[in-house]
Formats: structure tokens, sequence, C-alpha cells
């Protein structure tokens, strides 16, 4: 999703290792360490797919006003906003794990059930509806299902 390739986590570490001081590598590395704002990220997304809001709303199961105020910055989303999200706009896996780091939410872990699941959604490309009925068959709590997730 980005535009320019960022600095592994890896390659990050090594950096601040070897850095003489800590303002130093915060200079030197700071397009790396930076976040966008959620709703602009999302809303250049949006822009980069040639998509409306509208749509990737109407996909993710959120209630529409919601959505809006996520796409416009009046409100911040849990984890499961995020990834319903990611189902609206059928981001990969790898993309799915971006959009949560802007959000500051946990990534997918595959050693957790649920996360799991949605990894295996994401990756085969199913619909937010059909996910849902996926992790409801597992008895996991759906994507979104009134407890909050962050």
């Amino acid at each position: 999703m980005t535009d320019q390739k960022r600095l592994s986590t890896e390659e990050l570490l090594s950096l601040l290792f070897k850095a003489p001081s800590l303002h130093m590598f915060l200079d030197e590395t700071l397009s790396d360490l930076s976040v966008p704002a959620f709703h602009d990220y999302i809303t250049a997304l949006c822009t980069r797919q040639k998509e409306v809001p509208e749509h990737i709303i109407q996909r993710s199961g959120l209630e529409k006003s919601f959505g809006h105020q996520l796409f416009n910055g009046r409100r911040f989303p849990s984890r499961d906003s995020v990834l319903q999200l990611a189902f609206g706009f059928s981001l990969s896996v790898a993309d799915t794990q971006e959009l949560l780091r802007i959000a500051g939410k946990s990534p997918l872990y595959p050693r957790v059930k649920r996360d799991a699941a949605i990894i295996y959604c994401l990756y085969h490309g199913i619909s937010f509806v059909d996910a849902q009925i996926i992790l409801c068959d597992l008895d996991l709590p759906a994507l979104g299902g009134g407890r909050r997730n962050d």
C-alpha cells in the first residue's frame, strides 16, 4: 500500500542499536516512524482503488453513519472495525496488517484461532458476510459483534 519501501522492523532495530544517539536515529528514520492519520489513509486508499467510501462501508458491514465518521476522522476504529474495513476494501493479509498498524491496533496473529480464521478469509478473498458465517460456524465472536475488541 505504501508508495515507498519502508524499513523492516529488523532494519530499524539494527539502525537504532548502531546509532550514536537517539536523536540521530529519530532524525534519520522519521519517515519510517511516522504514521498517517487513519482517516487520511483510508480516504487515500479509496482514491487508489477508485472507490467511494459508501461502497467500502456497505461491503464492510459497518453501520453507515459510523463508517462515514471513520472516513472523516470524527471517530476512531476498534480493531474489529479496522478488520471490517479490510474486508470492505478487499485487502490482502499484508495490507490488512498495515491498516491495523496505522490504526494503532494489534496485528492479526495466526496462533489465535479467531485471527487465523480471519487471515484465512482475507487470503482467500472471502466476503465479510461469508467470513461472519465462518466465524459463527467455528463458535468464534463475529466481527463487530457488539463487544469492544481494541
